[in-house]
């Protein structure tokens, strides 16, 4: 046992209760997801006597105005925006509750864990295609889009994490992400870095993701698995093993699980390529190169 039950106050409790209840209930209603955003941040910042001083014409500073804009999430613009291949009809509704999401972890209330942990988790509930029960989520955890996300029951998930799901995360049931680890799901091409290469990365029921670990786009975390501090996964992991290094292979088994588990072998198994996700660009697109690298080798052929 490493950890003791903790709770709030009895008054404190209902106040969060019902807070988070109603933002719930509007989030699932017919109201439009941006203005329910929008007020919500109004009031986490205290902001509520400038923003209607401002919605009534009165008198604010340039700087006022750009931070009562900031609360409406259509006055803002996020790094997933600009992605080319991305659903735009899923993605408007996703980046409105991630910008909830991250701005409320900008207010003093996100460093109160038992209050936090329960708004994350709503939110999630709205944000990702599906997530499961009782799960925790900490404070610094970012997403491309938030929508190609699926967690399944008792998933915890800690500080400053990075969940990419460019292609697809699937996160089963009783999972561990420490701090500072990335989950990706997407590839740059190794000449031209603006070619991308979407993909499924699957992390099983019961693994370990310790500290500051990478797993790279495709890969998959068997079962029960552990993978060590600071690792960078690019493979399979086997159900049962613990991977670490750089790049990770299995070094052990769990002991206990050595009659179930496979052989180790001397590197992890590449199988990205059966989880690749194709996708179509829009045939009106603007080819935006915000590199303008020359992709031709020396000598080569530059016609």
């Amino acid at each position: 046992m490493t950890k003791r039950h903790a709770s709030l106050p009895p008054d404190t409790e209902a106040g969060v209760d019902a807070f988070i209840e109603e933002v719930d209930e509007r989030l699932a209603s017919d109201e439009e997801t941006c203005d329910v955003v929008q007020d919500v941040l109004v009031d986490l910042f205290g902001d509520r006597d400038a923003y209607e001083r401002w919605q009534e014409g009165g008198d604010v500073t340039p700087a006022e105005r750009v931070r009562l804009q900031g609360y409406d999430p259509c006055n803002a613009t996020l790094e997933s925006e600009y992605y080319a291949e991305k659903d735009e009809d899923r993605f408007q509704r996703s980046k409105h509750l991630q910008w909830l999401w991250r701005q409320f972890d900008a207010t003093p209330m996100a460093d109160n864990v038992e209050f936090a942990l329960r708004f994350r988790g709503m939110l999630a509930d709205h944000l990702f295609e599906e997530c499961g029960d009782d799960c925790r989520f900490f404070k610094g955890i970012t997403f491309t889009y938030g929508h190609n996300i699926r967690v399944g029951d008792n998933v915890v998930v800690h500080d400053d994490v990075h969940l990419d799901d460019r292609g697809a995360l699937e996160i089963g049931d009783r999972v561990s992400i420490s701090d500072s680890a990335q989950v990706l799901s997407h590839d740059h091409d190794i000449v031209d870095q603006t070619e991308v290469e979407n993909y499924r990365t699957i992390v099983e029921d019961d693994v370990r993701l310790t500290y500051d670990t990478m797993v790279r786009a495709g890969s998959k975390l068997g079962e029960n698995s552990v993978v060590g501090a600071k690792a960078i996964v690019d493979g399979d992991v086997p159900a049962h093993h613990v991977a670490v290094g750089q790049p990770a292979k299995s070094v052990r088994i769990k002991p206990g699980w050595e009659d179930v588990a496979e052989p180790m072998e001397d590197r992890l198994e590449r199988n990205k390529e059966q989880r690749r996700i194709e996708y179509d660009l829009p045939d009106d697109l603007e080819v935006f190169d915000e590199f303008q690298r020359d992709l031709n080798p020396p000598g080569g052929d530059d016609s």
